[in-house]
């Protein structure tokens, strides 16, 4: 076994060795056949008939040859295996002839063709002995290799050849070994067959290019692999690296400056007028972009790694595309912007990824070291390129219409980024030292997207595809069902100082997200502050103070800043300021100045810089003083040491500054020459000349392009002072801020765009005729009003407003008729229609006056008999907690369902668009006719889609404001504002819609009623201020709505008084309004009235429920058809006397009064109410029995109980004894009125229920005061009135019939004084007023005694009072009160008063006196 084992072993090995054996001798063989072609190309004989001779054999090298022919000679004797020789054994030989002078083109293409072969079979690696140095000599000899002069078709083999060799040197895998000497060499050897081929053939273009290319895709792949530390460990770029580790960054850095110094290339073009211009070389611009883009996707966020090649990145680079960017073709343009982005994308990885790990080793040292690589970004680059660049050109009227579409597509670009918006808002607009990048770019998409009076061009649709980008990316991020993120406050305020040129890293701040809107906030005040500083400088300095960004006292660094970085200032107000002597002023000078970066800048450049911010002041001292600040920065900030002290450059700045008003002043008609300029400058440095080279450049610099003394006028351009001053702005700089959306700055961010944007696309709307632009319109109207849903309520409303003007239902110059015709025939009005419903179904929380507008809409459809009953089908009985009929519908088509859960779940935005796609998909309404489908049916359809009821089902989910805003623009809506009729039905219907729909929203929210209902009352009682209002029919609905909402209230118990109260205030107010409601409205009132009496008096609480019930009841109840159920309600309630309280008393006795007291009532009702009456005293001394013994002095009347507020409600003084009589007055007075009727029934059953109360009233316990206060209101007006009634019946003619009656009833009044004076004597006598008392009753004896009726003849009242008063004067004597008493004088004034009243008594009575 083992021995079968070992032959299997024996004989793989074998095959392994006959393998390797065979792949030896192919590679001698082949080293042989190409030595051999050489050896043949070399001895070639001269061609005689060709253009160019060929050297004979004899004048070679004898070298080359016996080079080759040793080689051949060693080729199948090797010593070892191939890929362990040295490489150079076999490459010499190759690499001679071809750097040999003299070798014909063919030969030298041959023997590249052999040196391609040997690279490409791979006969060495890496690992051979002498790879390092064979790899290397290849590059050397390759790129060194001399051509002879021949024919154009052979030299270009002989260049493609060389082009195939390089490449495949850099493919090997020695390439590795290469050094970055050789690989730029390679590179370089590369451009140089590209310039040459320029002028030959294209294919030789094409290939050198192709070359190139895949030159920079492999040298830039293997950035990933060098090590961040190679060629990094000095910021020199030429320290000495390992030479042993092969090519690395130093490289790369080198290809990639010389990549961007192709962007420079320029060519001479001859003008018109026969001058040379100089002009980009566009063709090697864009060879060069694709390669330093090719450069940036390969070598990625590696790029952050390696900090010179960073640098070059940042600076280099990005001076190269913004400078070249202003003036380029579309094509380069869109290059430079794809490489922007492209560096924005990899680096912006690489920060994410080094500040994930910088979180993770903060601590170390090797974290603070990430933390210096950490603001290595593009933030300040990118705002140059946006605001320089994509912004300037991109803008209306500043380049040709392919550039703008160039530029816009680059920006939308950048918006597509998923993060993007909301960095550049953070980084920019938030920023007061920057540019406002988001706002500045979504004005200017809005101003692309308007379109003008012609067609929509691609321009506007581009530029609204992007802004509908911009709002779907703002609404996708800011409405999330999982961000529980707070929305407010907005708008930010700002409570604390904080110096706003201070930016505090991201990772150092718990609430970033304040901090970075309060810095917004700063922004913006300081922007206002600078409105305010051009109109009076001490306003915008007071309003920095007032705004607190400025300390208090400020200080002047904060001004300094205030007046370098806030645009738009007047320079000369800033040039005057910085030049005051005011010590103050001076060190805001000092700090201003200070905020310039002068390093790297020449003289010129930076004066220019300088003097860019600030008009130069007129006075001489006052310019004194700025250059003096300035030259004092500038030397400390030199980058040489050519000036020694500051004086020396404030002398030069003078020199310069006359030197540039010499020059270009056109006034000056002999200029300086630049002798004269350097001779005039002699000295000036401590004493010694400045260099003429220096001075030179400054001449010519100053004479070329002047330097503007009274501030920058024009478009700012981006010159290499200004490239120069961005740079040193870097160093101190924040990091690019990455962050993800965050709900409060994403509504912030669209506050400021709001505007601009929903009046582009309202108008980009109203223009669009396609359907996929319709779609967008929508897409973008919904993402709008799901970012204005949060704390924008003002913009959701415009939002809404401008819509409804595309509904065609608003236009108040159409009939109804061109109304319709409009709706049913076009697509944006039903499109529209469907929005705004959407909206309000949708994001009605948020809507404020918007609710006029879609209610408006509602009732135009309602008009226009758009809304059948089955189109509002909204449950009122889901939303609250009460149980509602199931079907139950008002007059107007408002239907009350089952509740469809599907309108109380939130759709998703692609939820409510594929609503509009689906209506896009309808089928016209020539097809639908075509199916047979009417014009309204399809209108219908299109309605129904709008789930209008699910407005008013949903309602119960409306925070408070929304409610009040949609009940307000419902009321005033069915006042008649903003409403116009064409007749009163249709007013009538409308006003009754509207009612309805108000109703709807109060019984889905019965369960917060008076969160929402005291402000209902208040629009209510606006509305009747209106000067052309009137209360029919809006009082007449309101009544009848009002009740039923009513009804919901008491349908339970509330242990909260306050929706009965409000409820009842509302009713009062309407009927008040106009009072014939109460007669047109009776049978619905008395119902209402009745229902609640028999079925809820338990849950009716308070007085004014109480009070407006039972008045209603009486008010309606005298009419004939509802008398018979008002009478029987009231007449149940005081049967009962269950639900009579002390809270409702007065108003029941009232009601009664109210229905005694009407004509031609049946007598028994009349009498049954009055005993009722009289049978209601037991109440009273039941409930006097309970506050006796808690009896508190209360001045309590039954005026307060006839309050009409809670607030009036008093439960001690309802429980106190005085308020018990006091309601007994209540019912005598009652009485005593009823006392007055026509008929003499009435009258009497009125007495004597008086007397019954009296007689239960024994209970009572009445006090003398309080008899006296009975017999003063009740007994002695009655008999007072009555016997006023019966004087006034005995003057009428014919009247002899009443006059006798109302004389019966007098009699039974006088008698009932009679009783009722014995019962309560003893209460009374005791009384201080007894004696007046008694008078009064002697009085109104003599008077009725003595009654005169005229014709009638005598009154029969004179037999009746002796009787009466005998009875009360015996009763008196017999209790022993009238006697003669020395200190008392009753006894005398009855018996005068009985002489005179009754004389035939006085015997009877005082017989002693006889």
């Amino acid at each position: 076994m083992e021995e079968r084992q070992f032959r299997y072993l024996s004989g793989d090995r074998k095959k392994d060795m006959a393998k390797s054996k065979r792949k030896e001798l192919g590679l001698s063989c082949m080293l042989n056949t190409e030595v051999g072609a050489v050896l043949a190309v070399i001895r070639r004989p001269m061609d005689p008939t060709g253009q160019f001779i060929s050297p004979q054999e004899e004048y070679f090298d004898s070298s080359l040859q016996q080079s080759l022919k040793s080689l051949r000679g060693y080729i199948f004797n090797p010593h070892q295996e191939w890929r362990f020789i040295d490489p150079c054994i076999y490459l010499s030989p190759f690499l001679d002839v071809i750097q040999s002078d003299g070798i014909p083109a063919a030969a030298t293409g041959v023997t590249l063709q052999a040196i391609l072969k040997i690279v490409k079979l791979g006969i060495f690696d890496e690992k051979t002995p002498g790879a390092k140095e064979a790899i290397n000599t290849v590059v050397t000899g390759i790129t060194s290799c001399r051509l002879e002069q021949t024919d154009p078709v052979s030299e270009d083999a002989v260049m493609m050849k060389i082009l195939q060799v390089l490449t495949a040197t850099m493919r090997h895998k020695a390439s590795v070994l290469l050094t970055d000497q050789a690989v730029c060499t390679i590179v370089n050897t590369c451009f140089q067959v590209v310039q040459q081929s320029v002028t030959r053939g294209d294919l030789l273009q094409r290939t050198a290019r192709h070359t190139m290319h895949e030159l920079i895709q492999i040298i830039y792949s293997r950035l990933p692999d060098i090590d961040a530390s190679d060629g990094e460990s000095s910021e020199s770029d030429t320290d000495d690296v390992d030479e042993n580790s092969g090519y690395g960054i130093r490289c790369a850095v080198d290809i990639f400056q010389f990549l961007c110094s192709l962007l420079n290339v320029v060519e001479v073009v001859e003008s018109t007028e026969g001058a040379a211009c100089h002009t980009a070389d566009e063709d090697v611009q864009l060879f060069a972009l694709v390669l330093i883009n090719c450069a940036i996707e390969l070598s990625g966020d590696e790029i952050g790694r390696h900090p010179k090649l960073l640098r070059m990145v940042q600076d280099d680079l990005f001076h190269h595309l913004i400078h070249y960017g202003t003036c380029s073709s579309p094509l380069v343009l869109s290059m430079i912007c794809s490489t922007v982005l492209n560096i924005y994308h990899f680096l912006r990885r690489f920060q994410l990824i080094l500040f994930s790990f910088l979180v993770i080793i903060q601590s170390n040292e090797s974290g603070m070291k990430l933390t210096h690589l950490f603001s290595r970004f593009i933030r300040l680059q990118l705002e140059g390129f946006f605001t320089y660049v994509l912004l300037r050109i991109a803008a209306p009227g500043g380049s040709s219409l392919q550039l703008q579409e160039v530029a816009l597509e680059a920006i939308i670009n950048f918006y597509r980024q998923p993060t993007f918006v909301i960095e550049a808002y953070v980084n920019y607009d938030c920023d007061p030292i920057c540019q406002n990048i988001f706002e500045e770019v979504g004005k200017l998409l809005c101003k692309q997207a308007f379109p003008g009076s012609g067609p929509t061009t691609t321009l506007q649709v581009q530029a609204f595809e992007g802004l509908v980008i911009m709002i779907n990316t703002i609404s996708t991020n800011i409405d999330k069902d999982e961000d529980l993120t707070p929305s407010g406050p907005y708008p930010v305020e700002i409570t604390e100082y904080r110096p706003f040129w201070v930016e505090q890293p991201k990772h150092d701040l718990e609430t970033w997200v304040d901090y970075i809107r309060i810095r917004r906030a700063q922004k913006r005040k300081i922007l206002i502050a600078g409105s305010h500083f051009n109109r009076d400088e001490k306003k915008g300095l007071e309003y920095l103070k007032h705004c607190q960004l400025v300390s208090d006292p400020p200080t002047p660094k904060a001004y300094a800043y205030f007046f370098r970085y806030t645009p738009l200032l007047d320079k000369s107000m800033i040039g005057d300021y910085l030049g005051d002597p005011d010590e103050f002023n001076l060190q805001v000078l000092k700090d201003f100045t200070a905020t310039f970066e002068f390093h790297g800048m020449i003289l010129d450049s930076a004066l220019r810089t300088y003097l860019e911010t600030f008009r130069l002041p007129g006075e001489s001292q006052k310019i004194q003083r700025i250059l003096e600040a300035f030259s004092e920065r500038f030397f400390e900030q030199q980058s040489s040491e050519i000036f020694v002290a500051k004086d020396s450059v404030f002398i030069l700045c003078y020199s310069l500054i006359m030197l540039n008003t010499d020059q270009h002043n056109p006034q000056v008609k002999k200029k300086m020459t630049e002798e004269e300029f350097i001779r005039n400058n002699r000295a000036i440095n401590g004493g010694q000349d400045l260099p003429r080279e220096y001075l030179s450049e400054l001449f010519h610099s100053i004479s070329n392009n002047a330097i503007t003394l009274f501030g920058q006028t024009g478009p700012i351009v981006m010159n290499p002072s200004r490239w120069i001053e961005l740079m040193n702005r870097t160093k101190i700089t924040q990091s690019y801020i990455i962050c993800d959306f965050d709900r409060r700055l994403g509504r912030d961010m669209f506050a400021c765009v709001a505007g601009p944007t929903i009046a582009a696309l309202s108008a980009f709307f109203e223009h669009a005729d396609e359907d996929e632009m319709l779609h967008e319109c929508i897409e973008g109207l919904i993402s709008l009003a799901r970012i204005a849903q949060y704390g924008l309520a003002d913009t959701l409303d415009e939002l809404v407003a401008s819509f409804c003007k595309f509904t065609t239902l608003l236009n108040p110059y159409a009939s109804a008729e061109e109304t319709l015709f409009a709706f049913s025939n076009d697509m944006k009005p039903r499109m529209a229609t469907l929005a705004v419903f959407t909206i309000a179904n949708h994001f009605g929380k948020s809507l404020k006056g918007g609710w006029r507008n879609i209610v408006d809409c509602l009732l135009k459809l309602k008009r226009l008999r758009l809304l059948p009953q089955s189109v509002i089908e909204f449950d009122v009985a889901s939303a609250s907690s009460y149980d509602a009929p199931e079907g139950s519908k008002s007059e107007h088509g408002v239907i009350f369902p089952n509740h469809d859960p599907k309108f109380s779940k939130r759709e998703t935005s692609s939820a409510i668009v594929s609503r509009f796609s689906h209506f896009l998909s309808m089928d016209s309404m020539e097809e639908s006719i075509s199916m047979g489908m009417s014009e309204f049916e399809q209108n219908l359809k299109i309605i129904k889609q709008c789930q209008i009821g699910s407005i008013f089902g949903n309602s119960a989910q409306l925070p408070a404001e929304a409610l009040l805003n949609l009940g307000r623009s419902l009321i005033f809506a069915a006042a008649g504002k903003g409403q116009k009729f064409s007749t009163p039905i249709e007013e009538e219907e409308t006003v009754g819609f509207c009612w309805d729909l108000i109703i709807a929203i109060s019984l889905a929210n019965i369960h917060r009623f008076p969160a929402f209902w005291a402000s209902y009352h208040d629009y209510l009682l606006a509305v009747a201020q209106f000067p052309l209002f009137s209360p029919i029919p809006f009082a007449e609905k309101a009544i009848m709505g009002l009740f039923k909402v009513c009804l919901k209230l008491l349908a339970s118990y509330q242990a909260d008084k306050t929706p009965e109260e409000l409820i009842f205030k509302s009713i009062n107010l309407m009927w008040k309004l106009d009072k014939e409601i109460l007669d047109t409205c009776c049978e619905f009132i008395i119902q209402s009235v009745s229902k609640i009496i028999i079925e809820y008096p338990a849950n009716l609480q308070t007085q004014l429920g109480w009070k407006s019930v039972l008045h209603l009841l009486s008010a309606t109840g005298r009419h004939p058809e509802t008398y018979d159920q008002a009478v029987e309600a009231l007449i149940m309630l005081m049967s009962d006397a269950f639900h009579i309280s002390k809270i409702n008393y007065a108003y029941c006795i009232d009601c009664a009064f109210g229905f005694v007291a009407l004509k031609n009532s049946p007598l028994e009702k009349n009498l049954r109410i009055l005993d009722l009456m009289a049978e209601s005293v037991k109440l009273l001394i039941h409930w006097y029995s309970t506050a006796s013994s808690s009896d508190q002095p209360c001045s309590y009347s039954i005026s307060s109980n006839a309050s009409t507020s809670s607030s009036d409600d008093n439960p001690k003084g309802m429980e106190s004894v005085n308020f018990i009589m006091n309601l007994f007055v209540k019912l005598g007075e009652a009485l005593r009125k009823t006392s007055l009727a026509r008929r003499e029934e009435i009258r009497n059953h009125a007495i004597l229920s008086l007397r019954r109360g009296f007689k239960l009233a024994e209970d009572l316990d009445l006090s003398s005061t309080k008899c006296i206060n009975c017999f003063n209101l009740v007994i002695f007006a009655m008999v007072d009135d009555q016997h006023e009634k019966m004087i006034e019946y005995s003057r009428r003619v014919n009247a002899e019939r009443e006059t006798r009656s109302m004389e019966g009833t007098l009699k039974l009044s006088m008698e009932l004084l009679t009783d009722v004076y014995q019962q309560y004597l003893q209460q009374i006598v005791g009384n201080p007023g007894f004696r007046t008392f008694w008078l009064g009753v002697l009085r109104r004896m003599d008077t009725c005694m003595k009654a005169d009726l005229g014709d009638y003849g005598e009154t029969r009242l004179k037999d009746v009072v002796p009787d009466l008063l005998r009875k009360m004067i015996t009763k008196m004597q017999e209790t022993e009160i009238l006697v003669r008493k020395e200190d008392d004088d009753l006894w005398d004034i009855t018996y005068i008063q009985i002489q005179w009243i009754a004389p035939a008594l006085k015997e009877e009575l005082f017989p002693d006196e006889t």
